[in-house]
């Protein structure tokens, strides 16, 4: 087996399966930061040689330093290095300049979102040189690939690997999974479910998916939310339901790591609603056969809005209008009510083709270069 060097931020959960197939691909040496997030850690003892470094900040936030990452340019055994592709990352830039430099033997590969098409001019400039540094660069998406090219770089070097989650266990859950009266025991009502999954953080805009319910119920139409996550906003949030008087319609189930649990929740909702960027909501939900609905507004998206085909696997709405995604609600019900075998379907091939751990070794196995 090939040494692979792995230099990463954090160990998140949530990429334990392309973790588990990459240490067994190959002989990997992971180089973990020990970063405080809000985002569950992956229990590092299911991977092979793990160490952890020290993520400093270097000069001001949000630069950052990854104490010993240096050296380990200079070790034999490392031909081949796959960095997380982080620009603010200063330990990450003096590594790929100095592979450039005096180190010619070894390969340096970045896995990084890319381009998100809201740079200004000096972070594209930045951006550029960066990314320029790397032998190659693993992307989340195709739209991130189109921008690079645009500004330059060869498609050649650019390699969409996507992302996934712990795809093996849930699709365990998913053959599993049958309807059941859930929604209509605890909200005491048949009206149609909608479902966001995710941290409940200013980013993904939930006051605006809050509105929208409440638009519908002014126009005779009744709908049940519920939000299984928590996070920052979870009591200013409550505070707004109350004001609105939709107590009765909306079920803040809290943040939930039983997957189990969020599998009957997700595959039992009719609708996902990611007001704000969309993320991995979208193939946590679809997983699990529910479409989703987010903003049109590509640049200040996530990559897994590319999961999302009009009519098949979801919608889009406009950017910050909370009557636009109540129009796209009630559109999506009109067509598609009907359907919803269909449309599930639609979601578990999408997954199934794109987002699995699988599918991004087997980008990583064509591509990765060793010497």
């Amino acid at each position: 087996m090939k040494n692979l060097c792995i230099i990463y931020n954090f160990a998140a959960q949530y990429r334990e399966g392309i973790f588990r197939l990459l240490d067994k691909e190959y002989d990997c040496y992971w180089f973990f930061g020990d970063n405080k997030t809000d985002i569950k850690g992956l229990d590092l003892n299911i991977l092979k040689n793990v160490s952890l470094l020290k993520n400093r900040v270097f000069l001001l936030r949000p630069f950052y330093f990854q104490s010993g990452s240096l050296k380990l340019l200079q070790r034999k055994d490392f031909s081949t290095f796959l960095i997380l592709g982080d620009v603010f990352c200063i330990s990450t830039w003096i590594i790929a300049i100095l592979a450039k430099l005096f180190y010619r033997d070894k390969h340096i590969y970045f896995w990084s979102h890319g381009w998100y098409g809201k740079e200004n001019r000096i972070r594209s400039f930045f951006k550029k040189i960066f990314f320029s540094l790397a032998d190659a660069t693993f992307l989340y998406g195709n739209y991130a690939k189109k921008l690079m090219q645009e500004e330059g770089f060869t498609a050649d070097k650019l390699f969409v690997i996507h992302n996934s989650l712990l795809y093996q266990k849930q699709l365990e859950l998913r053959n599993s999974l049958f309807p059941s009266n859930l929604y209509k025991e605890h909200f005491g009502n048949s009206a149609r479910n909608l479902i966001f999954i995710g941290r409940l953080t200013p980013v993904k805009k939930i006051d605006l998916l809050i509105e929208a319910l409440l638009i519908l119920k002014q126009s005779g139409l009744q709908y049940n939310l519920t939000l299984v996550g928590g996070g920052i906003q979870e009591a200013s949030l409550k505070e707004l339901v109350e004001q609105k008087y939709l107590n009765d319609n909306v079920w803040f189930y809290g943040a939930c790591y039983d997957e189990i649990k969020n599998a009957e929740l997700i595959y039992n909702a009719d609708l996902c609603v990611s007001p704000g960027n969309v993320g991995l909501t979208a193939i946590h939900s679809m997983m699990f056969g529910t479409p989703v609905i987010t903003h049109s507004c590509f640049k200040f998206q996530m990559p897994e809005f590319e999961a999302i085909h009009e009519g098949l696997t979801g919608s889009f709405f406009d950017y910050d209008s909370a009557s636009s995604i109540a129009d796209c609600i009630v559109r999506w019900d009109k067509k598609y009510i009907d359907k919803r075998e269909e449309v599930r379907l639609a979601c578990f091939n999408e997954i199934d083709k794109f987002w699995t751990p699988q599918f991004q070794l087997e980008i990583i196995k064509t591509n990765l270069k060793f010497k």
